[in-house]
């Protein structure tokens, strides 16, 4: 069953006043460097004003420099954590990270089949620390049980192009509106493709349906390298959506506020550097330095906490 739910133009109204943020179901690997898996998802989600549920679907053996390896939890235990928390707390978006095997990813696929009515934010992060047979096995699972049940799909250009359009052989590279026609041929309605080359050191950002763009940011490329934007950016889109923002000012917000994070990424160790999910909580230092900022929608605008549960 294709996951066509189109997002909702505006917030629902609130039930009562004791109507909490609203909620978000994540599925991702814990990541022990902080950089990216759950904790960029908890960490987002929770910045931009919604809460995470978090579902463990493995461990990544990481440093901040490289994956060196990925342990998954078998697909029974990820399906008990969902379904039980999903008994209990309703859900406004479903967000999918890195899901470890292609048995968990049929059970993702078969939860999200079960909520017709959720939208579902897809990222497929980029793969090339695996062995050559697992990631050809995990994308093709993907390709064939999670892009039906997927809403939007957020990728980068080079790696939604390896594994979207294999066979590319057109003299100019694929734009995003190719890679959402390639991905809407799975059922996927939205697609947003970051780090699409631009001239002097920009990339563009878009989010596309194989018929136009939607919205679309032009950024200046940073010099450094980082781990985590990804997850970053999906789950701030999520929680964006689950608060009731039309997805296209849900996309510009997710991208502004993911500029602003690797604007203040910071080096915990030898390695990559790491966006600053929390940089509106760090110390004005251009004004008194014991004082801490307390509106994380400063220099963002953030939708109202307001969805109808």
């Amino acid at each position: 069953m294709t996951n066509s739910t189109p997002i909702q133009t505006k917030p629902s109204e609130p039930e009562g006043e004791d109507a909490g943020p609203a909620c978000v179901l994540v599925f991702n690997a814990s990541d022990p460097s902080g950089a990216g898996g759950l904790s960029a998802d908890i960490t987002a989600i929770a910045s931009v004003g919604a809460h995470p549920l978090p579902i463990v679907c493995g461990a990544y053996v990481r440093d901040t420099g490289e994956v060196f390896d990925h342990f998954a939890f078998d697909e029974d235990a990820v399906a008990e954590q969902a379904r039980t928390i999903l008994e209990d707390v309703p859900v406004q978006v479903i967000k999918v990270g890195f899901a470890g095997s292609p048995e968990t990813l049929s059970t993702i696929a078969e939860i999200a089949a079960d909520y017709p009515d959720v939208p579902v934010i897809s990222y497929m992060p980029q793969l090339s620390w695996w062995d050559e047979g697992p990631t050809d096995l995990y994308e093709d699972a993907f390709r064939e049980l999670m892009l039906p049940q997927t809403t939007v799909l957020v990728g980068n250009h080079s790696t939604l192009w390896r594994w979207l359009l294999p066979d590319w052989n057109n003299e100019r590279s694929p734009t995003a509106r190719d890679l959402a026609k390639a991905a809407s041929e799975m059922g996927v309605p939205y697609t947003l493709v970051t780090g699409v080359p631009l001239p002097d050191q920009f990339v563009e950002n878009v989010l596309a349906t194989p018929q136009t763009v939607l919205a679309s940011e032009k950024f200046e490329r940073f010099d450094a390298v980082f781990s985590g934007a990804g997850d970053t950016l999906s789950a701030a889109l999520a929680a964006l959506v689950a608060g009731g923002a039309d997805l296209s000012a849900a996309a510009g917000e997710a991208l502004a506020y993911l500029d602003r994070c690797l604007d203040g990424g910071f080096r915990p160790g030898m390695g990559h550097v790491v966006p600053d999910r929390l940089f509106w909580a760090q110390p004005d230092l251009e004004g008194d330095e014991d004082e801490v900022a307390a509106d994380p929608a400063e220099g963002f605008d953030l939708p109202a906490h307001d969805t109808k549960h």
